[in-house]
Parts: structure tokens; sequence; C-alpha cells
């Protein structure tokens, strides 16, 4: 492992902690972008803001390769419950003007924290490598939002353009272990937004109205055969229905419902089945009920992040070598979800994206489930998680700098 000096872990080790200790949320990201630029004007490197709250960070090292790595930088409105001296008590405020205790609930504190290790290693190595490294820190990827608006906002256009791409995520993994794909990695991921109406009336004559509370629930429970009796059994699919929302008094009928449905897959044909299948059930399902067509807004869709397989396995060898082959494995595709891939997919290059372990043994050997991201109680061990995470990202980019 690329050993990290006792200073450089110290002052990880706090970086850490108040990035922990102060998330934002989603394109909510100032401070931390702040932060960031900061850091990295403090080693050296060339900075740009990019899609609001986007960082980018460029290091000119001579003439030779052109490699990009992301760290996402989103917190959740999560309220922590880890216990931790430097757990987060902070707030935010959603779209919807709701008031939202905010959390690192995935990590992502450690990802910053890791990119800001592997850019001051490059420094401090300049004088054996030659080429450009650009480190894109990422807003709101919990949203979908983030890798489009830096996108949008004109990226590869504001800083060279990588020949590879990489990033890289904690999970409950063992810590010092990594994981990773060849191929599909992680699925793609779709977010409606359903509206029934009915008609609405007084909770003792249900017969004058249409009741949208209970045209929805049939739409919930029917939405559930989709995957069981429409998807072949080989064939990865999840819906999932996570909010629902009615009414404002037990004795008013209300006159609409609504909830969403978040749906995960693999392969493109099987995701157009399960979309196709859901509109059939949310038109068929109010037709019945003698209720109009329901409104379905679609609230954002992740890309399939696929890893490209020639580089995986050079991935795979760097990472091997680094850590140990016992600390590197094989992962199957996962049904979460990212948009790191339209990052690379927009130049068309390859891309890697790969998994860190964040859990002591004995957590995982408890009998009690191990906290997963986005749980109110997921806080990965300081050590070895950031200097395996470290060590990680320098080593990948550098063994693609000339």
């Amino acid at each position: 492992m690329t050993a990290l000096t006792e200073d450089l872990t110290r002052e990880l080790h706090e970086l850490y902690k108040h990035l922990h200790a102060h998330p934002e949320l989603s394109m909510q990201e100032h401070a931390t972008a702040e932060l960031i630029e900061q850091r990295l004007q403090a080693l050296g490197y060339r900075t740009t803001r990019c899609g609001g709250t986007g960082v980018v960070g460029v290091l000119e090292n001579g003439d030779g390769p052109v490699v990009g790595f992301r760290a996402d930088t989103d917190g959740l409105p999560v309220a922590e419950q880890t216990g931790l001296a430097y757990a987060s008590g902070a707030r935010g405020t959603l779209a919807d003007g709701s008031d939202v205790p905010v959390m690192h609930a995935c990590g992502h504190d450690t990802h910053i924290t890791a990119a800001i290790g592997a850019a001051t290693l490059l420094v401090e190595s300049r004088e054996q490598w030659s080429g450009t490294v650009v480190l894109v820190f990422q807003p709101g990827e919990e949203t979908a939002a983030g890798a489009v608006a830096m996108l949008e906002d004109g990226l590869w256009d504001k800083v060279p353009r990588p020949e590879v791409m990489y990033a890289q995520h904690v999970s409950n993994d063992l810590t010092g272990t990594i994981r990773l794909s060849s191929g599909p990695a992680m699925a793609v991921a779709d977010s409606w937004e359903v509206t029934v109406h009915g008609t609405g009336g007084h909770a003792s004559r249900p017969s004058d109205t249409i009741d949208p509370v209970l045209l929805a629930a049939h739409m919930v429970v029917r939405l559930q055969g989709v995957v069981s009796r429409e998807v072949p059994a080989q064939s990865p699919a999840v819906v999932s229905v996570a909010t629902f929302h009615a009414g404002l008094k037990e004795n008013i009928i209300p006159a609409e419902a609504v909830f969403t449905i978040n749906v995960r897959t693999l392969d493109q044909t099987v995701r157009e089945n399960v979309l196709t299948a859901i509109r059939r059930i949310l038109s068929a399902e109010a037709a019945a009920s003698g209720a109009p067509e329901p409104e379905v807004r679609e609230l954002y869709t992740f890309p399939l992040l696929t890893n490209d397989p020639a580089e995986t396995e050079h991935v795979t060898g760097v990472l091997t070598r680094a850590l140990g082959a016992d600390r590197v494995s094989a992962r199957p595709a996962q049904m979460g979800s990212e948009d790191f891939g339209a990052l690379p997919d927009a130049l068309r290059i390859p891309g890697v994206y790969w998994f860190f372990g964040g859990t002591p043994q004995e957590v995982i050997d408890s009998p009690d489930p191990t906290p997963a991201n986005h749980s109110p109680f997921f806080a990965p061990v300081l050590e070895p998680t950031l200097s395996t995470a470290v060590t990680a990202a320098y080593e990948v980019i550098r063994s693609r700098l000339g």
C-alpha cells in the first residue's frame, strides 16, 4: 500500500471529520465546494467551477496522458444516529421548502477526502510522472442532477478532456478491501411521481366519490406483479413504491393521491418492458375505477453504469499489486445507481468505478444487520478505510500517467 505520512493521515482525518459534520444537500454544496477549492489551490491545482457547486481541479505536469477522476460531494436528508463525536447536526431545505436533517449517509465525505489525499500524493510525486490530472468534484449525485449539470455547463470545454475516467464509492464491505465489476456495474434507475385523480367527498358516502386512495392502493399492489410475472427470472429488475400521500382528514375522501415509483434494471429491453407494463397498469386501474387517466411525472433517470472490460482488467491488476490479491475481488452488478457514467460516456472514453469497504470485521460478525449506505447508522471506520481509498485513487490515476 502507498505509504501515507503521519502528517497527511492526520490532516485527512480532520478533513473527513469536518466534512462529515457539515454535509449539504444535493446541488446546495456551497461551503463544501469552497473548501475543496481552497484545498486544491493550496496544492497548486488550477480550479474551475462548473455546474453550480461542482469543482474541477487540473494539475498539468508536462506532456502525457490526461486522466480523470470523479468524487461526489452531496449529503442526504437523513437524521444521523451514529453517536459519533463528529456526527452531523446540520439541517437543510429541500426543493419543496421542507426543513430536513442532513447527513453524509452515503459516505461522500470519504470520497472527497480520498480524492484530496490522492491529489496531495500526485503533487508530491510529480517528478515521477508526466501528463495532466483532472479531478472532478461533482455535486448532486443523489438526485442524478450533478453530472448532467456539469455537462450542460460545458465541463469538457472548460478543462482538458481525459482519455480515461475513474471513480470509487465506499460500501459496507470489510474495510481495507476493494470490489469491482466488469461490464454492467450499476443499474439504470427511473423514478416517477404518479398523481391519481378521483372525486372527493364525505367518508360516510363513498358511493358519491371515486376514492383515489383505494384506486392508488390497487395500483401499488398490482405493480408488485410486474417483476414476478412479466420479467424473466434471469433478468434483474426492481419496482418499488416508497412514498404515498393522500388526504388531510380521516372523514374526508380526498380528490387525489400521489405516490412515487422507483425502477431498477440492467438491460435496456427489460427496462422498456417494465416501464410499459407500469403505464399499462396505471391506466387500466384508473379505467376500472372510472377515474381519469393518472398523471405521470418523470423525476429523474440514472444511466446504466458500465465498466470498460479492458480497463477494468488493468485497474484490477493495479489494485492487486498495490493492496494485495486477498484484498481485491470481483463484485456482481448492483441494483443501486450512479450518474458517474455520464461523464466518460459524453466523451466516449472508458470508465471504471469500484467500491472500497468501510466496515470493521467485528461489526460484520455482529448478529445485528450491518449498517449500509443511506442508513442513519452508516459510519465508515476511519482506518484502513481512508488510506485504502487514497491508495486506490492515487495508484490507479498514477498508472495511466507517463
